[in-house]
């Protein structure tokens, strides 16, 4: 029996960007498309969205994949005047980490303190794994990182390498992993 799965994840991922004095105007916007705009360092799912925030005034909405540019223009044309929108769905990798031993993978690669009651699921930060930029999410079914597209392998042979002591299994994560946030407050 395996006590970690991974797997990559396919995600529209769009950069929303309050343009100065119109946060409230985005997030009106925002609100209006069934989600919200997360606190700095933290991450709201809902209705298979996810919402993060890791710089001020500026989030990441990750959403089910659909036709390319599709979702981006989707908010271009929503967040007209109010935020600036970039598409960053090839830009990343998205894996999926999970299982009992997920956060011990984790603390062989990663310095922050993933302590349950300090990395609470909804915490989001921006970190170094394996010497290669990752973003994490803790979603409380498991954990989201996102890479660079172009580092994305190697974060996948570290993870594999990290987890290897115990036990990995490669599967397709369920989406509905990912939204696992909607219920957490």
């Amino acid at each position: 029996m395996s006590a970690v799965e991974l797997g990559a994840c396919s995600l529209d991922i769009v950069q929303l960007s309050a343009i100065p004095g119109r946060t409230q105007e985005l997030e009106r916007t925002v609100r209006a498309r069934g989600a919200g705009l997360s606190a700095f360092g933290r991450a709201l799912g809902a209705e298979r969205q996810l919402v993060l925030c890791l710089r001020p005034s500026r989030w990441w909405w990750i959403g089910p994949p659909g036709a390319a540019c599709a979702r981006a223009g989707e908010w271009r044309q929503a967040c007209a005047g109010a935020g600036r929108v970039v598409d960053l769905s090839s830009a990343l990798t998205a894996l999926h980490l999970a299982g009992p031993a997920s956060v011990d993978v984790l603390r062989r690669l990663c310095r922050l303190d993933l302590h349950p009651a300090l990395f609470t699921p909804g915490a989001a930060a921006v970190t170094v794994m394996a010497q290669l930029s990752v973003t994490m999410v803790s979603l409380g079914t498991g954990w989201l990182l996102l890479t660079p597209a172009s580092t994305g392998r190697d974060l996948e042979e570290s993870l594999e390498h990290a987890a290897r002591p115990f036990g990995l299994r490669r599967s397709e994560p369920p989406l509905d992993a990912l939204w696992s946030l909607e219920n957490v407050a």
